[in-house]
Parts: structure tokens; sequence; C-alpha cells
């Protein structure tokens, strides 16, 4: 990346004073941590690099995952001139005047220019309709930055003319490498201050971050520098000095141990028993220690179909809403909608029919259960399939008064068998009744006796 001696004095003085997230980032794609998918060895992106062959990117993914490092890293690699700029700031007149100079070394030092645009979500249209010719006719490379998803925040000429190249949030190993890094790290880190972290204050510190490289360097440094050195000159930092920092107090948890197990199961249960104080507490207690939240949305849309089930349909939609709104807007944010659903799930009828049932079928086939499908549910889509009578006299439901027929579909062996056995509570009791009038239209009940009628109550 070129830049001429003025340039390069006042980067090493803003460097000199800058956090120690800004400090760490490293220059080249050796010492980049993480992104795999996309900058492993073999990748598309990692070999467009090598050749300075780059595209036009957005770059899409959560804070602290390496957006900006990376666009860095391109141009140091490429030798192109970075030309960073910030959405919230920028104007128009800012976008002109880098496409101008860029114009300029483009043709006198043949020098190709990364127009960087950080939080490109927030660019209105004009702003996007400036650079698009000169993304267009290449006198500028964009990368773009941004936590929201380009597809509603891009204009459609400005995303067809670049790649999206979506990045993932930090794994919790890839945090703990950049900390160790910056505590050994004597000239961009803080190796000099001699800083240690207690193994519980590491574990609050990579969960607090939320996998958010820039949260855990820049508490990791205030940390450090509000430690007191002891008599050999050693600065250990404890979990009280992290909360400090954080300004957020750990809650004992284990996410690999005991009290994941416990919290989650507490969790389940309350919603299970219809405890919507209890779920939303429990719910809380994970997010606030810095579970995943995506885990606990998978827990509920699980929770979702084997709790609730048909009594309620509409508590899948709703848990896998959740997850969806933690997917796209994050946390802190997602916390509500996933206490919407527990809330929801918890208030819910519920019913285990669904879990029952297939729990059932399963046992069934386990046991050695693999019945040939009876001929008329066949289709007889060749004239030999016809003439060996696949199809042979099945009944079409619409063409049957209700849209009801009365014929076999389980295999001969399985004839009468019943798996599913509706409850009394909610949608079931719609579910139920619906059957009963199917079965009496039957000469003989399938299930060979009606269940009980279910008690009359107020559920809907």
């Amino acid at each position: 990346m070129s830049m001429d001696m003025f340039e390069q004095k006042d980067q090493e003085q803003q460097m000199q004073n800058a956090p120690l997230a800004t400090r760490m980032r490293p220059n080249n794609l050796h010492t980049f941590v993480g992104q795999e998918h996309a900058i492993g060895k073999g990748r598309v992106l990692r070999r467009a690099i090598e050749s300075d062959r780059i595209p036009s990117m957005i770059f899409w993914g959560p804070p602290g995952c390496g957006k900006t490092t990376l666009a860095y890293i391109i141009a140091n690699s490429t030798g192109a001139h970075f030309s960073p700029i910030s959405a919230v700031s920028a104007s128009v007149n800012d976008l002109r005047k880098i496409v101008q100079q860029a114009a300029e070394r483009r043709k006198v030092h043949m020098q190709k220019t990364i127009l960087f645009i950080d939080e490109i979500h927030r660019f209105n249209k004009t702003q996007q309709d400036a650079v698009l010719p000169y993304v267009e006719d290449g006198t500028v490379t964009l990368i773009g930055a941004t936590t929201e998803n380009p597809s509603f925040e891009v204009t459609s000429p400005l995303l067809s003319r670049t790649r999206v190249l979506p990045l993932k949030p930090l794994s919790e190993d890839e945090i703990q490498i950049l900390i160790h890094r910056a505590l050994m790290d004597k000239f961009q880190g803080i190796g000099e201050l001699n800083a240690k972290l207690a193994p519980d204050a590491m574990s609050h510190l990579i969960g607090m971050s939320n996998h958010d490289a820039r949260v855990a360097l820049n508490t990791l440094e205030t940390a450090a520098q509000n430690t007191t050195p002891n008599t050999e000159g050693e600065r250990l930092i404890t979990l009280s000095i992290i909360e400090d920092a954080l300004q957020r107090r750990a809650v004992l948890y284990d996410r690999a141990g005991e009290q994941h197990y416990d919290l989650i199961s507490a969790l389940h249960k309350s919603m299970r028993d219809s405890d919507p104080d209890a779920s939303i507490y429990w719910l809380a207690m994970m997010l606030e220690a810095g579970e995943d939240p995506l885990y606990i949305a998978r827990r509920m849309v699980r929770f979702a179909s084997e709790d609730v089930g048909m009594a309620d349909p509409q508590a899948l939609v709703v848990a896998m809403a959740a997850q969806q709104a933690v997917h796209f807007i994050g946390m802190p944010e997602g916390n509500l909608a996933l206490a919407e659903a527990a809330v929801y799930l918890a208030t819910a009828p519920k019913s285990n029919s669904l879990y029952e049932a297939y729990n059932k079928v399963r046992e069934e086939i386990k046991g050695g259960s693999s019945e040939s499908v009876p001929l008329h549910l066949r289709n007889p889509v060749t004239p030999l399939m016809q003439e060996m009578g696949y199809g042979e006299g099945y009944k079409y439901a619409h063409d049957e008064p209700d849209h009801f027929v009365d014929q076999q579909h389980l295999p001969d062996a399985l004839k009468g068998k019943k798996f599913y056995t509706p409850g009394k509570f909610g949608y079931e009791k719609q579910v139920l009744s619906r059957l009963k009038v199917w079965w009496q239209k039957k000469a003989k009940p399938e299930s060979g006796e009606e269940p009980e009628e279910p008690e009359q109550d107020d559920e809907s």
C-alpha cells in the first residue's frame, strides 16, 4: 500500500495512540485469524488476492469479525492505495475527491485504489449512485463493509457490480488466539505491561465479547492498564477487574460444563410447565452469561414441536421467527425476540402427541417393519406398472364428499395401527373433532375404538 513520507509519519503517530484492537490489526493473510471459508488456502478470494485480481466486494458480517482488517490486508498485499471512509460521516463531495485522486493515481503511477466504505448500508441511494460509474469503469475497486443484509440496504445496480462475501463471527478459540497475541506482543500489543489473565477472567472476557475481537482486545487493554503490578512486576488480571472493565458482572456459568446443561434444562422445564416468569428468568441468565443465542433458539424450535406440537402449530412459526431475528439483527437486540418466543411457548397449550407418534413409528421401523407401499397408492408411471396393478382402485379425495376417502394407506401388516392420538387442548381439539367425523364416515373406525370425547373448555 503506497503512501508518501508525511502520510507514513502521520499513520505511525496515530497507531501509537490507537486502541489495542487497531494496533494489533494484522497486515497480511498469514497473521489474519478467522474466515477460513473465505480466505483459506485454495479459496477463490485468496487466489484473487495472490494474483492481484480483486473484484469489488461487500463484506457482510457481525461487528469485530475482521471486515476492515481484511480490506486493509487486501490493499497491502496488492500494492493498492487504501482510501477508507465511513458512510456515517462521508458526503458525495468526499467520494468525488477520492475518485478524482484515484483517477490521477491510476494515470500517473499506474496504481489501483481500493475505496473502502465502512457501514455502507448507511449510504443513501444518491451516495451509492455517485460511486457506481467509477466502480463500473475500474477507477476504484470498492470494498464495502456492513452488518446488515446487503440485499435490503444496497441498491440493485451497485449490488450487481459487486460480490457479496458473508463473514462469520469469530469463534471462542479464535478470540483466545487474539488475546494471547496481544498479551505477548511487546510492540503493538501490551507485552510490556507483563499482564496475565486468570482462567475465569479469560473465560468471562471471551464470553462477554460476543465474538467481537474489538471488544475483547480493547477491554483487555483497559483491564491491564488498571491492574497494579505485584512485587515481581506482573499484572494478574482477575475476574473482578474484567467485570469492572466490561461494566458487567459475571454470571457463574460454564458453557461447556454442568451449569450449561442445568440452565437449559431449567428453561425447557419452565416452558413445559407453563411458567413464563421462570422461563424468561432462565433465558436471561443464559444470555447474560454469554451463551450462544442461536443454541437457545435451536432448543426453542425443538420445544415448539416436542412439547407444544399440534396444540398450537403457530408455536413453531414463532420459534423460527425468533431464530431468524437473532440471526438477522444479532445481540443484544435479539434478546427480546428470544424472550417473546420463551413467553409464547410457556403460555401455549401443550401436547406431546407428535413426539409420541413419531417415537411409535420409529420403534416400529427399528423392530424390522419395512412394509411395501400398497399397490393402489403407487403411481403407474410406466405401462408395465399399470399392468401390475399400480394405482388400481385409488380414490381421489377431491372427488369425494367432504374431500375425504375411506381407503387403506398403511401396509397390510399395519392395517388399523394407530400412531397419532390428538390431545384435548388448543388447536388439537379441532383436529380431534375433525378426525372423529371422518372415523364416523367409515364402516368401521381404523382405531377399533374411538377416543373419548374431550371435555369442553375455553381453549380455542
